[in-house]
């Protein structure tokens, strides 16, 4: 039984505060076998992961934008492009090998995918469960409703922008020390999600200060 962080942000995404090198040591620390480097819109950080030895394994992944909000895609033998739609972007994930999980899909103002497309809960792999970063809980039960409605394999992740926070979501996984087998225990169901929540003061100072961002670059522009 491995257990695994399915969704971590590093300095390689536009909000992400921590050095590869530094996830991968903060994994360790927090006894993970497992992480996925999901980086928005880019894999650079797994890229980057691919070059550090070290005793955890390193799932390569992607959190993509699509029309209708976010996506996890694990494991693709190429790249998965943003800005298209969620459904097309699963298929096209699928053709290359990849696993689809669809993240905090009921979160309002983090990108859920369930609040503008609900069928992409029935057409990805699996379903993001329980997210560390969150106030009250509630998007995060509405997701393992909706997981357990369709009989869909459930998933832990912290989203950690910062490494400290690694591991605050964890899946528990049935399979191999390797990346073709955490795949396909995903795929097959074989996980059990759990985790604790990101301390709010945290999850909220980093979400004011990415509005902020977001806010100063259409101002620039």
């Amino acid at each position: 039984m491995l257990s695994a962080d399915l969704h971590i942000h590093t300095i390689c995404s536009g909000d992400g505060e921590s050095q590869v090198a530094d996830v991968l040591h903060a994994a360790y620390e927090a006894g993970l076998d497992v992480i996925a480097i999901t980086d928005h819109d880019s894999t650079e950080g797994c890229d980057i992961a691919a070059k550090i030895p070290g005793s955890v394994l390193v799932i390569p992944g992607v959190e993509v934008t699509t029309l209708q909000g976010h996506l996890l895609v694990l494991g693709a033998s190429g790249p998965v492009p943003k800005g298209m739609d969620v459904l097309d972007t699963i298929a096209l994930a699928r053709s290359l090998g990849g696993v689809t999980i669809v993240p905090h899909p009921f979160h309002r103002y983090r990108h859920g995918v369930g609040l503008k497309a609900v069928r992409a809960l029935e057409a990805a792999d699996a379903i993001e469960v329980f997210n560390s970063r969150y106030i009250l809980g509630g998007a995060n039960r509405r997701a393992l409703r909706y997981a357990k409605k369709l009989g869909k394999p459930m998933v832990a992740g912290s989203d950690a922008h910062h490494c400290r926070y690694v591991g605050y979501g964890r899946t528990m996984i049935d399979a191999d020390r390797t990346v073709e087998s955490v795949l396909d225990a995903i795929r097959m169901g074989k996980t059990w999600p759990a985790g604790r929540r990101t301390p709010v003061r945290t999850y909220t100072r980093q979400s004011i200060r990415n509005s902020w961002r977001k806010l100063k670059g259409r101002i620039i522009k």
